[in-house]
């Protein structure tokens, strides 16, 4: 006899607790969503934790360890990720989640795979060289999930432009996140800064967050804040192109993890003394913000030339 497979509406439902569990930012923005795109929200966003959480043996984000089978746990998300996109019952809710939103729009499978490409380099231990490896790195993690949020909002996988403008997003919350989290990734033996900055400031391999650093530390900090905060521009640019729920809650996201950018360069060399967050009364604050910039979307944000000259990949695969 087959057991009952969990439905939709219970898959949902344990992505919702996932999200919130996980990131209070990106929940909060995603109520903001028809509940059509919210729900698919909370899928894809389940599975991208799960992946994550897998990859750095970590629970919703929290606690990231030291792995020693990286290769293992790669192969195991390859495997039920590929399991997912051919729509089979992968008995994971996360992994079926991914199902979910698969069949449900026209994802392409490529952008699934980049984002375990970005796991993969991790698992190498893999460290970014110049700008250009960071760029590549913030892709694979993050500007790549924001291409697929916009398919699970409805955007047009063939609209590139778009799409160029939520990978954009997705850069702008990495590169935040990497100056926020310098002191915590360093614990675990990672470092995101490109070598070449660490070598145009004078701080030896290793020792960024040793205190004499730590002033030059925080000029790096600042300079990731100011690469979000560009890439940030250029995705706003792209909200014409939504529905207001959607460009409400994507501006929403966008105010509030520019909001930790800019006070991560704030804090100075003291910006790794206590995690930066944004408090309950801040989020509503931005999010009140956001429902003007998105009313006025269309006369903010006119056609205009993307001014960054970094481009994400191109893929056939659909």
């Amino acid at each position: 006899m087959t057991p009952d497979l969990p439905s939709r509406d219970a898959i949902v439902a344990t992505a919702q607790e996932s999200i919130a569990r996980g990131s209070k930012s990106f929940a909060a923005a995603s109520k903001l969503f028809d509940r059509r795109t919210r729900e698919r929200a909370w899928l894809l966003y389940a599975w991208c934790r799960a992946c994550d959480d897998i990859a750095d043996g970590q629970d919703h984000g929290h606690g990231m360890t030291v792995i020693h089978d990286a290769p293992e746990r790669l192969q195991r998300i390859t495997a039920m990720t590929e399991a997912a996109l051919a729509g089979e019952v992968v008995g994971d809710p996360a992994f079926d989640a991914l199902r979910i939103v698969a069949a449900e729009t026209r994802m392409p499978h490529a952008f699934a795979r980049d984002l375990i490409a970005g796991f993969a380099l991790d698992a190498g231990d893999w460290r970014p060289r110049t700008e250009g490896d960071l760029y590549k790195y913030c892709y694979h993690v993050a500007g790549v999930v924001g291409c697929m949020m916009a398919v699970a909002m409805g955007v047009d996988p063939d609209d590139q432009d778009t799409l160029d403008r939520a990978c954009d997003l997705g850069m702008a919350f990495q590169l935040a996140n990497i100056a926020r989290d310098i002191e915590e990734d360093d614990r675990v033996g990672r470092a995101y800064v490109p070598e070449e900055w660490f070598v145009e400031m004078d701080i030896p391999p290793g020792q960024h967050m040793k205190p004499p650093f730590r002033s030059r530390l925080a000029v790096l900090a600042r300079r990731l804040a100011d690469r979000a905060a560009v890439f940030e521009a250029s995705a706003r640019l792209g909200t014409p192109k939504l529905s207001f729920r959607s460009a409400w809650a994507v501006l929403s996201a966008a105010e509030i993890y520019g909001a930790i950018g800019r006070a991560v360069a704030d804090r100075g060399e003291h910006a790794w003394d206590s995690r930066v967050t944004t408090s309950g009364r801040q989020k509503l604050g931005f999010i009140l913000r956001a429902a003007v910039e998105a009313a006025g979307r269309a006369r903010r944000y006119p056609p205009a030339r993307r001014e960054i000259a970094w481009q994400r990949p191109r893929h056939g695969d659909k």
